[in-house]
């Protein structure tokens, strides 16, 4: 089953590679601000970005570390991250390829880890974030950014539901409660979380995964039928545009 929905992620981004690097959504937003705030003065820093998709995180990282490595499941996103990595002239950025539950690298290799808009896909979170701090030395630090789902079971149930519809290899947005239970249980060390808003462009948004249109339909139908705090709560548009929460975690290795 797992090799199922990785082979999925797989053919679901690596055919909207170009589409993710030139996505406005993904190449621009405070949680990158923040994040280089984070890496200025880690000079001397190795850093894994897991789930580097189009490489936006990774290529924040690479103008204030020593090395980075870009780590994805889609070999066509990577190749996509070493083309605009050498154009950059980011000649101390590699990739590498694999699963997030499975790091091929060795204990204690990196001093920072950190992942942006891709742990939502990931088939067993609990399992990445147990690699998160194998590979980890101590002291190292994990910066994760992510789509946060509501604690409200109401406002939950339509996030994961229009998620699910617009991109089949979605798996879950957590909620800030479940992520602190989840980096808790792995064995890091929580030092700050913070919320922000994402205003997502409809159009955009389904274009980008090729959203079929009988998909595309459902989730207008769905829109349509949502509740008034739905409404309220996503700042749904007429059409079908609607903003969600993010979620910047900041945590150590003991």
């Amino acid at each position: 089953m797992a090799t199922k929905h990785h082979d999925n992620v797989d053919k679901q981004f690596g055919e909207q590679a170009e589409a993710y690097l030139t996505s406005v959504v993904h190449a621009e937003g405070s949680d990158l601000v923040r994040l280089a705030e984070r890496l200025f003065g880690a000079a001397e820093a190795k850093v894994l970005d897991m789930g580097c998709g189009a490489g936006h995180a990774s290529f924040i990282a690479a103008q204030h570390v020593k090395e980075v490595v870009a780590y994805d499941l889609s070999e066509k996103m990577l190749s996509v991250v070493r083309a605009t990595a050498l154009e950059r002239g980011y000649h101390h950025m590699t990739t590498r390829q694999g699963y997030a539950e499975n790091l091929p690298f060795a204990d204690a290799e990196f001093d920072v880890v950190i992942s942006r808009y891709s742990a939502h896909h990931w088939h067993d979170v609990g399992s990445a974030l147990r690699e998160v701090r194998r590979v980890l030395k101590p002291g190292g630090k994990v910066i994760f950014m992510d789509v946060s789902a509501p604690g409200n079971p109401v406002l939950n149930i339509w996030l994961q539901t229009v998620e699910a519809l617009r991109d089949t290899s979605h798996v879950q947005d957590y909620s800030p409660g479940e992520w602190l239970a989840l980096m808790t249980e792995s064995g890091l060390v929580i030092q700050a979380v913070s919320q922000d808003r994402l205003d997502l462009e409809f159009s955009s948004w389904i274009e980008r995964m090729r959203t079929p249109d009988v998909m595309i339909q459902a989730i207008r139908a769905y829109q349509h039928s949502a509740p008034d705090e739905v409404q309220r709560y996503y700042a749904l548009q007429p059409d079908g545009s609607f903003s969600t929460d993010i979620i910047f975690i900041e945590a150590i290795r003991p």
